[in-house]
């Protein structure tokens, strides 16, 4: 009981934090969607995730699919992220992934997740979606909406078999977490 209110007054704080991070935002009113607030979650998960090394020089968050991010995540590009500067692309096929740090797939490409999962198969890349069964289909983090808040499921297998190592932060912020935690 006690953890459970101390954990709920930590996820109140971080979703604060996470409000204040946004570009311009200095009160709760100034956050108009729940896009916005799914592009923050995005930006973040990239500070709270450890990538393999590697010579990329940018973080870059690839959307996939119709693009609902891409206007709030724009506010972001050229920051710095992890010591990276942010960018954020469209991508179309499975040729352009290898540039990719993230995938965000959203809820309504739920039959093509198989196809793009495939994609980044064997790659140390994190992906992402606002569908709830996204975790259980294979992917790493899905966006779920729970208690009238908008939090996240994380798949363990999934940041596994891609290399990811999660945060301990993000591990204890999480909704529900499934799979083998090494």
């Amino acid at each position: 009981m006690l953890l459970s209110r101390h954990l709920r007054i930590f996820l109140r704080h971080l979703t604060v934090l996470l409000l204040l991070a946004m570009p311009g935002a200095f009160s709760l009113a100034q956050v108009s969607s729940e896009s916005q607030l799914k592009a923050a979650f995005l930006v973040n998960f990239m500070k709270y995730v450890e990538w393999p090394e590697s010579r990329v020089t940018t973080a870059n968050i690839c959307l996939f699919g119709r693009n609902t991010l891409g206007g709030y995540l724009a506010a972001y590009e050229g920051r710095s992220v992890g010591g990276r500067e942010l960018r954020v692309h469209r991508i179309t096929g499975p040729d352009q992934v290898a540039q990719c740090q993230m995938v965000f797939i959203p809820d309504t490409e739920e039959a093509r997740f198989g196809v793009i999962l495939r994609w980044v198969d064997n790659l140390p890349v994190l992906t992402v979606s606002d569908a709830e069964v996204f975790t259980q289909q294979g992917g790493a983090i899905s966006l779920v909406r729970s208690d009238g808040r908008l939090q996240f499921d994380i798949n363990m297998d999934a940041l596994n078999r891609h290399g990811l190592k999660p945060h301990s932060q993000m591990m204890r912020l999480a909704h529900q977490v499934t799979g083998k935690i090494r």
